[in-house]
């Protein structure tokens, strides 16, 4: 998980948690400001998830790539056993 969900998670929860004590006490500076602090974390949130989505979708490139590789050497290996075969 991508640091900025986690301090999505955070700054979405405490913005939340502040925007609730600014309604119970009728603030309407810390409601905003509770308000806003929860739109930074669930951008954050945001950002994190398409940093992990990146990060994943590059890692099944990788792995994609490696297995081809790995097929190209094994078909590479039976021609050779072939052509070896083949001229015996």
């Amino acid at each position: 998980m991508d640091k900025d969900r986690v301090k999505g998670a955070v700054n979405d929860a405490a913005g939340r948690a502040k925007r609730q004590v600014g309604e119970w006490t009728g603030d309407t500076n810390a409601q905003v400001d509770g308000a806003a602090q929860q739109i930074k974390g669930k951008a954050q949130k945001a950002v994190g998830a398409v940093k992990d989505a990146a990060r994943d979708a590059k890692n099944d490139a990788d792995r994609e790539r490696e297995r081809q590789v790995v097929n190209e050497r094994a078909t590479d290996k039976e021609i050779e056993r072939e052509h070896a075969h083949n001229h015996r």
